[in-house]
């Protein structure tokens, strides 16, 4: 049974505080995201936006953009996202199918959003645009939630 939270209930201001917080502190440690080039642009409970830009080494042989980094894009914000309301949510199933090529150039953007959840598992989908709106990619992925906080209290 999980035991109900210390205090009286976060203000909306406060929880945005805490997943922004959170996220800054989550991308200190990311350097693969870094690596890949991903910036967040919108964080929220339960929600992040991430984009990227593609570069001429993340094509693959037919010279569109390689699915591994669009999953990787896809699978950042996830995790920026299920990771925003507090505790180390960490994930345990995901999946991806892409409906049309990214190409070189093209600006991708993320957005995850929860869909459902309990206190210990949540379901995402996070769907992937090109600047001009097509859909490049739909992830949806499951965490589990743990009971480990991101921040020492009073941080």
């Amino acid at each position: 049974m999980t035991k109900p939270p210390k205090g009286p209930p976060l203000s909306d201001a406060e929880l945005q505080a805490n997943a922004e917080r959170i996220v800054a502190h989550m991308l200190t440690r990311d350097g693969f995201s870094k690596w890949l080039g991903v910036s967040v642009s919108n964080v929220k409970p339960a929600e992040a936006t991430c984009t990227l830009t593609v570069r001429p080494e993340m094509l693959n042989g037919f010279g569109v953009c390689h699915g591994g980094v669009t999953f990787a894009l896809a699978d950042s914000a996830f995790a920026f996202a299920s990771n925003t309301q507090g505790n180390v949510a960490m994930s345990i199933d995901n999946q991806i199918s892409y409906p049309a090529p990214a190409r070189e150039g093209d600006v991708l953007t993320a957005t995850a959003r929860e869909e459902s959840g309990t206190d210990r598992l949540a379901f995402y989908r996070v769907d992937v645009k090109t600047q001009a709106g097509t859909l490049v990619a739909i992830f949806k992925g499951t965490v589990y939630k743990t009971r480990t906080p991101h921040l020492p209290e009073g941080t």
